[in-house]
């Protein structure tokens, strides 16, 4: 007989602030386990030398997890002029230490534009894509090289923070698939010196207010004082805020719960309709049909 998966129905969404040399699976195990949740899954890994915001998915949240892949994330990181490494950050080894050769601040300016709006990435072999099955890191660190494909990213903004004399501070919005090691490296490189990834911390996942994230220290904190930390979650429709909505009649949600379209006038032309009840307790995601019909994609479990 199958072990049943211990635990309590948890659900929605919890903003972590991912720590220091941890991995986004053991920080999403470890918040796991302080809720006592039945079920977690996170939207988009970090780097363990990384921190900052790592949405959590608790339970029936997981079923929007697909819709947020495409987030905009925005980060703040420092560039290690002079020397390159083997994974573009700090844990791997120095590849070669060069001169920092001096530019103005307008030089650096003209470098840092090239980089803004469209441009092209080659993915790390140090990073979680797959080649026949196998993902690239472990390839790498078995000194195994892949041809990897350029892929189109969006740079939104790309500002300078703070300079010193061999580190460069910079804040950077982006779109899904950037990868900020290979930004930095490449940065590096325009400007003669190469560069690696001392720091990195993701500021913002779109479509969250971020401004107030919690770290696993409070959690285990707020554990001690006896408190709901259930109450410090999102609820799971803020990953869809965007999106239109539809508040459904009784007939229309007994349809839809069947597996049954629905025909109305007012519906919106989009692939992802919030749904709610006549209580306003949001109970899916549906769509436009072929046929301009709605129908559902991902139902909540209510009961």
């Amino acid at each position: 007989m199958a072990r049943r998966n211990k635990g309590k129905y948890v659900n929605g969404i919890l903003l972590l602030d991912k720590p220091f040399g941890l991995s986004s699976n053991t920080a999403l195990q470890k918040a796991r386990y302080l809720f006592q949740a039945k079920k977690a899954g996170h939207t988009g890994s970090l780097d363990p030398l990384a921190t900052g915001v790592l949405p959590l998915c608790f339970g029936e949240a997981s079923k929007v997890t697909p819709f947020l892949l495409d987030s905009n994330k925005s980060y703040t990181c420092t560039a290690q002029l002079g020397e390159t490494t083997t994974t573009g950050d700090k844990e791997g080894d120095t590849l070669q230490t060069r001169e920092i050769k001096p530019f103005t601040a307008k030089e650096l300016e003209a470098v840092l534009d090239k980089f803004r709006g469209n441009i092209t990435q080659v993915p790390p072999m140090f990073s979680a894509l797959k080649h026949n099955g196998q993902p690239l890191y472990k390839l790498a660190r078995q000194g195994i090289e892949i041809k990897r494909k350029e892929r189109a990213v969006t740079i939104y903004e790309l500002d300078l923070l703070e300079q010193t004399s061999d580190t460069l501070s910079l804040h950077i919005k982006c779109s899904k698939g950037t990868y900020i090691r290979t930004l930095a490296q490449d940065i590096g490189e325009a400007l003669g010196s190469g560069a690696h990834l001392s720091m990195l911390r993701r500021t913002e996942v779109e479509p969250f207010d971020c401004k107030k994230i919690i770290s696993i220290e409070t959690l285990e904190s707020l554990i001690k004082e006896g408190k709901n930390l259930e109450a410090l979650l999102l609820p799971i429709d803020s990953a869809l805020p965007s999106h239109p909505s539809l508040v459904l009649s009784d007939d229309e949600l007994k349809r839809i719960k069947h597996g049954l379209k629905v025909s109305r006038r007012d519906l919106p032309n989009s692939q992802i309709i919030r749904l709610y009840d006549k209580e306003n307790t949001f109970i899916g995601i549906g769509r436009l049909s072929s046929d301009l019909q709605l129908t559902a994609r991902r139902l909540m479990r209510t009961n």
